[in-house]
């Protein structure tokens, strides 16, 4: 088995790759029941004679291999291992399929329990970011995409939204069974599962269909909260390119949330950020940001998280005047202030595995952009931002990624002189942890 990374200490396996996902799943509310069936598609990126997948806190019932002989499998605390009795070639394709049942809660984290979680009244999966292991079998690596089809029945007063397209909803004795296929490469914390008493409101329909699920007493304040939300797609869809998915889900909870969070084209608040009154109606920018940077461009391993939290973080202050707040560059010298008077013993290119949350990744990130910005020009600082979003569009990525390609832009744009001003503020930026002065506007 390959070394493991001290961001990902416990979990995901480097030596398969996941092409394919098919959840079947009942589960009843009342109960917290969950009854699952799920079968992956596994490519191995190295020639191999086991493997390991994550589950935690569920009961594993069976395991069966198809394309490869099964010798023994074990399952102990969160890792499902599974021991072939031959070894298969690199690039060999196998299916695993796994029968599991229990009831699924979250999973603890140095960042707080996450995935799988009772609602009052219904459930949220929230699993950055490593969280999947509490409702199916995965390898639950940021860069290890696959598509999905998930399938879940339930009783049938609840709504049940899956990441991916609606392919079929079927009602029988009391339950519902609802079908989604997601074509597009998801990272296992990006799978989601949202159930609740929702009901549909429509936000608009270009340049994607924008939905929101609510509770049916929410729904008039969300359609007045939420009235802005096609000029913010259109905004953002102006500064980053064409959204990435088909369609986008925003689910606003019964419950109150601490923080939102994303999913694969779905995100996920709680009734407290629809009636925000402190500010926090910033997190819906945030969130659509994602969908960009952090699910189609997602991150090779979380040491590079400031790609994921900077750029929606700086989604936020691009949005601001454009809905008659403060301006960007406003915001980014009063958020300098704060961190010049904070610790400065945080590199953000490699922050540490406790600190992959810590505001510092979200607010410096955000302020390396807005350097980069006030050193190139809008012109070559969007047109860049247009070129990440498309050149690695359902990829992952790392800093030294981005790093590249703000040079090659820098040197198209203004040569050696402009190269080498670029190639020092990211080094400044991205490797010091002494907080750099942010250019003149």
């Amino acid at each position: 088995m390959s070394a493991t990374d001290p961001y990902e200490p416990t979990h995901g396996c480097r030596t398969i790759h996941v092409e394919h996902y098919d959840l079947d799943l009942s589960y009843r509310v009342s109960t917290n029941r969950l009854t699952g069936t799920a079968v992956l598609r596994v490519q191995a990126r190295e020639d191999l004679k086991e493997l390991a997948l994550d589950l935690e806190g569920l009961t594993v019932k069976k395991v069966a291999v198809s394309g490869a002989a099964l010798a023994k499998y074990a399952h102990r605390q969160s890792r499902l291992r599974l021991k072939l009795a031959d070894k298969v070639a690199a690039g060999t394709t196998f299916e695993v399929t796994v029968g599991y049942e229990g009831y699924p809660a979250p999973v603890p984290s140095a960042w707080g329990e996450v995935g799988w979680e009772e609602l009052t009244d219904g459930v949220i999966v929230a699993s950055q970011p490593i969280g999947a292991s509490s409702w199916f079998p995965c390898n639950d690596l940021p860069a290890d995409k696959a598509t999905y089809r998930t399938s879940v029945t339930t009783e049938s007063a609840y709504r049940v939204l899956a990441h991916g397209t609606l392919a079929g909803r079927h009602v029988r004795a009391g339950t519902t069974r609802w079908v989604y296929e997601e074509r597009h490469p998801t990272s296992a914390y990006l799978a989601t599962v949202q159930i609740g008493r929702y009901e549909e409101v429509v936000l608009a329909e270009g340049p994607v269909p924008q939905r929101a699920l609510v509770p049916a007493h929410l729904r008039g304040l969300a359609r007045e909260k939420l009235a802005y939300h096609g000029q913010l797609m259109g905004e953002l869809t102006a500064m980053f390119g064409p959204y990435p998915f088909s369609a986008y889900t925003l689910v606003f909870t019964d419950d109150e949330l601490e923080i939102p969070v994303e999913a694969q084209g779905v995100s996920i608040f709680g009734t407290n950020h629809l009636a925000a009154q402190d500010g926090e109606e910033r997190l819906i920018p945030h969130e659509l940001a994602h969908q960009w940077f952090g699910n189609s461009v997602s991150v090779d391993r979380w040491q590079h998280i400031w790609l994921n939290e900077g750029f929606a973080c700086y989604a936020e202050w691009l949005w601001s005047p454009l809905a008659g707040g403060a301006g960007t560059d406003a915001l980014a010298r009063t958020w300098h202030k704060h961190l010049a008077a904070d610790e400065q013993d945080l590199v953000l290119a490699d922050p540490g595995p406790t600190n992959i949350f810590d505001d510092r990744i979200y607010k410096r990130g955000a302020m390396t952009l807005h350097a980069l910005r006030l050193t190139v020009g809008d012109g070559v600082f969007f047109p860049l931002l247009r070129d990440w979003a498309a050149r690695y569009r359902y990829r992952g990525v790392t800093t030294d990624d981005f790093r590249a390609l703000a040079l090659e832009h820098a040197e198209a744009a203004g040569g050696d002189t402009l190269t080498r001003s670029v190639r020092s503020l990211l080094a400044n930026w991205l490797d010091d942890a002494r907080l750099p002065a942010l250019p003149k506007a």
